[in-house]
């Protein structure tokens, strides 16, 4: 159950942080309101509060979310972007999630 709890974490986190960036993305490039800053800053205010809901020390977490967020940023590329991934986009995307998995769910000492 934990590791539901940790990917569906992960997945809200990777969303947040992905649009944080993606607003000003949008206003430095297609001219878009400046107003898109402060929902952006929102986003990534909240994707810094997410992280730090993990029970666990702050580089692991930091290590294995990145797996998650490549995850994410293809299945954004998709769908927002309307660009369709590559077979090598799901391969490097699930070696990602891989690493993610090592790193968060091997087990441990206490």
């Amino acid at each position: 159950m934990i590791e539901l709890k940790t990917m569906a974490l992960f997945l809200v986190t990777a969303v947040a942080e992905i649009l944080g960036c993606y607003l000003p993305y949008l206003w430095l490039t297609q001219g878009k309101s400046i107003w898109l800053l402060l929902p952006a800053a929102l986003s990534l205010a909240l994707f810094a509060w997410l992280l730090s809901l993990h029970p666990t020390a702050a580089g692991r977490v930091y290590a294995a979310y990145g797996g998650v967020y490549i995850f994410v940023a293809i299945l954004w590329l998709w769908a927002v972007d309307g660009i369709r991934p590559t077979v090598w986009d799901w391969v490097g995307a699930g070696v990602a999630l891989t690493g993610m998995a090592i790193i968060m769910f091997a087990p441990r000492s206490a």
